[in-house]
C-alpha cells in the first residue's frame, strides 16, 4: 500500500474509530497494523480527532520586518558578495549610513532602524528566497537528522579493502521520466566491493520502509554473507528503520560524504551500465512495471550480469610526464572474482557452480530482450491511455459563454472576477 493509499484508508476509518468503544478500537488498531504496518502509537496519534486531513491553519502574525525590505537588503547583500547572514550583520552595522550618504541605498532612517537591528538568522531567512532564484542555497541545506548522521561514519573511496567480499554500496535510481512529481518507481541497487556482484530490486516511490524491505531481499538473495552497506546520504537509506537493522543483525552501517558521488563510485558505475543503460530513462509509475522490473533484476539480468559480463577492475595507477598510466587485473565476471576469492568458503563456490552450469547465456540474453519490449509496450499502451484521457476531459471540460449585447440587458460579472 502506497502512502497515497494509507492516507485515503486512514480518513476512511477514522470517523469510526472516534464512536467506537475501548474493545472496537482496539480491533480497528489490530486490523491498520495488519493493513498498513504501522506502529500502534503512531497510528493513534494519527486517528485522534486533532488529525485534519485537508484543513490549512493559518494564523495572523505580526510582522516586524515586511517585504518592503527584502529588495535593500539584496542590494546590501550584492554589493559585499553576498556573504551570509553572520557577515552581513557587521557589514549592515557599519556601512549602512555610509551607503545612504552615497545614494548607494535609498530608504527611510525607520528602514534604515530595522535593518540594524536584523539578527543574522532572520537575514539568512529573507534572503532564502533570493538564494533559492540563483541555485545559491541548494548545497548547504540541512539534514533532517543530525544526530542519527553523526552515528554513521563516513568512508571515503580510498579506504576500502578490495579483496574482502560482503562490503556492499547501495543507491537508488530514480525512473521518474522528466517530472519528479507524484508517484514512481525507483531501483535499488547493490554492489559488492570485493567482486562487483549486482543484485537490484524495483520499489515504488523512495519510502523508507520500501526500502529496507529491498535491502533484505537483496541480502537474502546473495551468494555471500554481508558485512557492511554503505549508501549516500538519502534519507531513504540514513534513517533509523535501517539503522537499527544493521545494528541488530550486526551488519556494519558507513555513508559517503555529501555530494560526493565518488565515496559511492561501483554502485555508481553498475547504476548505468546495469539499470540506466538496460531498461533507459523512462517514467515507470505503475505497478504493472514494477513487476516487470523486479522479475528482471531477480532472474535474468542478475544471472546474465554476474555470471557472463566480464569485469576490468584497476590494478596500478601512476603518473608519468603529466600523463596517467593505468594497469588493470585480467578481465574476469562476478562469479569468477568469487572463485577465485580466498574468503569464499568451498559450498558457496559449489553451488555458484552448479547454477553456472545450468544457464545458457544466449538464452538469459533472449529472455532479458523479451522483457524489456514487454515494459516498453505496457510503457507504450499507458502513454496512449493517458492521451486519451487528457483528449477526453478536455473535451468534456470545453465550455461556451453567450454575451448579450441588448442595452436592456444588464450583464453581471461574479465578484471574484471584478
Amino acid at each position: 500500500m502506497d502512502m497515497y493509499s494509507t492516507k485515503q484508508y486512514l480518513q476512511t476509518i477514522q470517523a469510526e474509530y472516534l464512536k467506537a468503544n475501548k474493545k472496537h478500537k482496539t480491533q480497528l488498531l489490530n486490523e491498520a497494523i495488519r493493513i498498513t504496518n504501522m506502529n500502534r502509537k503512531y497510528l493513534i496519534r494519527r486517528l485522534s480527532a486533532k488529525t485534519r486531513w485537508n484543513k490549512i491553519i493559518k494564523r495572523n502574525k505580526h510582522k516586524t520586518y515586511t517585504a518592503d525590505l527584502i529588495y535593500p537588503l539584496v542590494q546590501i547583500w550584492d554589493i559585499f558578495g553576498n556573504p551570509c547572514g553572520q557577515r552581513l550583520v557587521d557589514n549592515i552595522n557599519r556601512e549602512l549610513k555610509r551607503l545612504m550618504k552615497f545614494d548607494e541605498i535609498t530608504i527611510s532612517n525607520n528602514h534604515a532602524e530595522l535593518l540594524q537591528a536584523m539578527s543574522s538568522s532572520t537575514i539568512d531567512r529573507l534572503l532564502k528566497h533570493e538564494k533559492n532564484t540563483r541555485m545559491m542555497n541548494h548545497k548547504y541545506k540541512n539534514k533532517n537528522n543530525q544526530l542519527l548522521y553523526s552515528q554513521i561514519p563516513v568512508k571515503l573511496s580510498d579506504e576500502w579493502d578490495r579483496t574482502k567480499v560482503g562490503q556492499i554500496q547501495v543507491d537508488g535510481v530514480e525512473h521518474c521520466g522528466s517530472s519528479v512529481n507524484g508517484t514512481y518507481v525507483n531501483t535499488i541497487s547493490a554492489t559488492d566491493i570485493g567482486s562487483l556482484w549486482w543484485e537490484g530490486e524495483a520499489i515504488m516511490n523512495k519510502g523508507q520502509r520500501a526500502t529496507l524491505n529491498a535491502l533484505k531481499t537483496m541480502r537474502k538473495r546473495s551468494p555471500f554473507k554481508w558485512t557492511e552497506i554503505h549508501p549516500d546520504n538519502g534519507t531513504s537509506f540514513i534513517n533509523y528503520f535501517i539503522y537499527d537493522y544493521a545494528r541488530m543483525t550486526k551488519l556494519e552501517f558507513s555513508r559517503s560524504r555529501a555530494y560526493k558521488k565518488n565515496d559511492n563510485c561501483f554502485v555508481e558505475q553498475q547504476n548505468s551500465s546495469h539499470v540506466r543503460s538496460i531498461v533507459g530513462h523512462n517514467r515507470f509509475d505503475t505497478f504493472r512495471e514494477q513487476t516487470i522490473l523486479n522479475d528482471l533484476y531477480q532472474n535474468d539480468l542478475r544471472l546474465y550480469k554476474n555470471f557472463f559480463q566480464p569485469i576490468m577492475r584497476l590494478k596500478d595507477k601512476s603518473r608519468d610526464k603529466g600523463h596517467i598510466r593505468r594497469k588493470y587485473h585480467q578481465a574476469k565476471t562476478p562469479y569468477q572474482w568469487l572463485l577465485d576469492n580466498d574468503n569464499i568458503d568451498d559450498r558457496t563456490k559449489g553451488t555458484l557452480k552448479e547454477t553456472y552450469i545450468g544457464l545458457n547465456p544466449a538464452q538469459l540474453k533472449r529472455n532479458i530482450d523479451d522483457k524489456l519490449k514487454l515494459l516498453n509496450e505496457t510503457y507504450q499502451t499507458k502513454q496512449q491511455n493517458n492521451e486519451k484521457e487528457v483528449e477526453n476531459n478536455n473535451k468534456n471540460n470545453n465550455a461556451t459563454v453567450t454575451f448579450s449585447f441588448d442595452r436592456t440587458t444588464r450583464l453581471r460579472l461574479p465578484s471574484y472576477v471584478i
